[in-house]
């Protein structure tokens, strides 16, 4: 057993766990990161870059469908999946092979095995045997894997997780979702644009139910219009397996139907990468897989922080990246700005995409914000008529009072582009009368962001 020492030792290599190390190194530390599996974690490899490929894929073929209306032909058009899934994979090792590099280039140390905690060490275990690391500042980084719902666990053949979404073994025909957050919604959108036909159950009283109630409603309405079935507050009680063939026991409405599909995606959330870390022994609180941090995302134990999905919601890279960033500058004695939940934006790229950030008008109203409200139609907009993309929808929320933006959330083409320019805005503590007197481009998407302030206070322009 080899001993090494370290300022900072990073455990998990995703989104949170490679910036971590960055910037910690930037910052003049010397820093080792453990991987058990692949640089970039889940999201570079099995998730936010491979699914936003295969995404891709699907909205140009939908695209090519729609050729005719823009005085295009296009004949005999079809797709290959294991093509579309090939471009994906390509991708996904494209951007790992680049944190690779990223690594190099910042004189991080990189331990490829399984980490285990002890006081002011860290045990990796991989094929040449035991490593021990000490260091003075510990991060974990283990993000965190679906959750498995008793009898509804995926086997990889007729039920199927994201990972066996990303890398199918057929096309489906029929397909079953259950859940429709972020990750099932957009499978739901590639399978159903590419021909599958695609149900989608969830357990809440609508979609994306963490999304405004306008939003979902209006989504939902373009999800049934592409052939989508939604069932809401339906709940998958059992499946029934046999060859080639699910029977899935749907209970809505107080009654259980039961439903045939050849494929069902699990996508019910996630659970927090805890276990075998020797968190338990140290003292380190968990609460329902998930390790409890304070702002600065301290768990309590000193020197030993959690950071992205481990911490808890919201379970978002961006989010990972930012703290990575804070803890380290914590480390290294700097200012540091705790990661406000509320001012990260959510982006879900299912067609059409879905984009927020802030309060909805129900939270707002509930935290006892009395608000002014303005929404603005994609159909008032040019460049969205132009661009044959006139379904969507922009919505503001603000402090009646004080004219704070409390909230943004937007449903349509490119949308997870534009909400940055309301996150800039609640970063800077805008007001509405900023982004009122805020010169837009013309003619693009984005006018119709400053169209649903000016509406919130009866001054739109263009309905």
């Amino acid at each position: 057993m080899s001993s090494k020492s370290f300022d900072v030792v990073v455990i998990g290599a995703g989104p949170g766990g490679y910036v971590a190390a960055i910037r910690a190194a930037q910052l003049g530390m010397n820093v080792a990161i453990v991987e058990r599996e692949h640089l970039g974690g889940i999201c570079l490899n099995w998730g936010c870059i491979p699914t936003k490929a295969l995404l891709r894929s699907s909205e140009i073929y939908h695209q090519m469908e729609r050729a005719k209306e823009f005085g295009l032909s296009a004949e005999k058009i079809g797709f290959d999946l294991k093509e579309i899934i090939a471009r994906s994979r390509g991708v996904a090792k494209q951007m790992a092979g680049g944190i690779k590099h990223l690594m190099k280039k910042n004189k991080v140390t990189v331990f490829m095995g399984e980490a285990k905690v002890l006081k002011g060490k860290v045990s990796v275990k991989s094929d040449k045997g035991t490593e021990e690391l000490t260091a003075k500042n510990i991060i974990l980084a283990t993000g965190a894997r679906a959750r498995e719902l008793p009898g509804l666990e995926a086997d990889g053949d007729l039920v199927w997780t994201y990972k066996h979404a990303l890398d199918p073994v057929r096309m489906p025909k029929k397909l079953l979702v259950i859940g429709s957050g972020a990750i099932g919604i957009e499978f739901a959108s590639f399978y159903n644009t590419l021909g599958a036909d695609t149900t989608v159950v969830e357990v809440m009283d609508r979609v994306l139910p963490v999304e405004d109630k306008d939003i979902s409603a209006f989504a939902k309405k373009q999800f049934v219009k592409q052939g989508m079935k939604i069932m809401e507050k339906a709940m998958v009680k059992k499946l029934d397996r046999a060859k080639g063939k699910v029977t899935a026991h749907i209970e809505v409405g107080g009654k259980v139907e039961k439903h045939d599909f050849d494929t069902v995606i699990s996508a019910v959330g996630i659970v927090g990468n805890c276990e075998n870390l020797g968190l338990e022994e140290l003292g380190v609180k968990i609460d329902r897989t998930h390790v409890v941090t304070d702002e600065f995302c301290r768990t309590g134990v000193d020197g030993l922080y959690a950071i992205g999905d481990i911490a808890g919601a919201p379970w978002l890279a961006h989010k990972a990246s930012h703290e990575g960033v804070m803890v380290a500058e914590l480390i290294a004695g700097k200012h540091a700005h705790p990661v406000k939940p509320e001012s990260i934006a959510g982006c879900t790229y299912c067609q059409p995409q879905v984009a927020s950030v802030g309060y909805s008008e129900a939270k707002a109203k509930e935290l006892g914000y009395d608000v002014k409200v303005g929404k603005f139609p994609f159909i008032g907009n040019g460049k969205a008529v132009a661009l044959g993309e006139a379904e969507g929808l922009v919505k503001t929320v603000f402090d009646a009072k004080t004219g704070e933006l409390l909230g943004a959330h937007m449903v349509g083409a490119e949308v997870t582009e534009l909400i940055q320019g309301y996150v800039v805005g609640r970063t800077l503590e805008t007001t509405e009368e900023e982004l009122m007197n805020t010169v837009f481009p013309h003619p693009t998407l984005s006018e119709m962001m400053h169209e649903s302030v000016l509406d919130a206070y009866g001054r739109a322009l263009h309905i």
